[in-house]
């Protein structure tokens, strides 16, 4: 008679079902023990992922871009820890590696009053004068320039009804952007003089009838002499309460990071019944 040869592996037991699930989830446990550190890595010192909710920076961001946040372009500080860790690990404040914000950039930080991640855009760096006159930006006494381009009408994604938008270009001379402003104007068309305090930023929204930012006066000091604003620091205005109000001058140490890229959207130009249809939104820089 001759022999039947035999596997290593039919001499081996079946595993039960209970086996095989505690090998799985073992293996699991050692993948993502690997996994996840890694990535919490990657997201606290290069790039992290955030998704946008509001439609404050219409319209270069809409509801539900995913944007690319460069984490070392500022450098580090507690807030750059991925998932707001830094709200509550008692970290020294300040910067490692800093560099500074330029005019224009499109940047996440912490709200300085609540505890929210915010996106806008850096419309005055340290020293700055900024002010609106009939919503036309004043940068240190001169208008910006601003040329219309064109009119849209698009349905709002929070209040589900439609609006007319002027879209503006707007230029500094070193950097130029979108905006829209509604048609008949808004609330913060018309401000007092903001002098940015050093070691902090002058934030705007670029959808201007849309965004709670830096021009509503809720989280700020109050008035140094009348008409200007110059100093930080403050808690919000007697009566506003913390979640609503205005993000104010924003410290340096609270920036994440420098979004640079929209990777990929949900949005949709039949969901916001744009008309024309806004730019397109994949792999697109800001």
């Amino acid at each position: 008679m001759t022999d039947v040869a035999t596997s290593p592996d039919e001499d081996k037991p079946r595993l039960t079902l209970k086996q095989t699930v505690i090998k799985e989830l073992r293996e699991w446990g050692v993948t993502l023990s690997v996994f996840v550190p890694l990535f919490l890595l990657f997201s606290g010192l290069v790039y992290e992922l955030r998704v946008i909710p509001s439609e404050s920076m219409v319209p270069n961001l809409q509801v539900g871009d995913r944007v690319a946040v460069n984490k070392f372009a500022y450098g580090y500080s507690r807030n750059s820890l991925p998932f707001s860790f830094g709200r509550y690990i008692p970290l020294p404040d300040g910067r490692v590696f800093a560099s500074q914000p330029e005019r224009g950039d499109v940047a996440v930080f912490e709200h300085p009053h609540t505890p929210r991640v915010m996106i806008k855009r850096i419309v005055g760096i340290p020293g700055d004068e900024i002010q609106l006159v009939n919503s036309q930006i004043y940068l240190n006494g001169e208008p910006i320039d601003r040329e219309l381009v064109r009119r849209i009408r698009y349905v709002e994604h929070s209040k589900q009804q439609p609006v007319t938008a002027l879209e503006y270009r707007e230029d500094t001379g070193d950097e130029n952007w979108l905006s829209h402003s509604f048609e008949g104007g808004g609330l913060y068309g018309n401000t007092v003089t903001f002098i940015v305090p050093e070691g902090h930023f002058f934030f705007m929204g670029d959808n201007r009838d849309n965004s709670l930012d830096a021009r509503n006066v809720s989280g700020h000091c109050r008035e140094s002499s009348p008409g200007v604003i110059d100093e930080a620091g403050c808690p919000p205005r007697p009566g506003v309460r913390l979640e609503d109000a205005s993000v104010g001058f924003v410290p340096f140490n609270n920036l994440i990071g420098r979004a640079d890229t929209v990777l990929f959207t949900t949005y949709r130009c039949s969901r916001g019944a744009a008309e024309p249809c806004m730019k397109n939104r994949w792999l697109r820089g800001l």
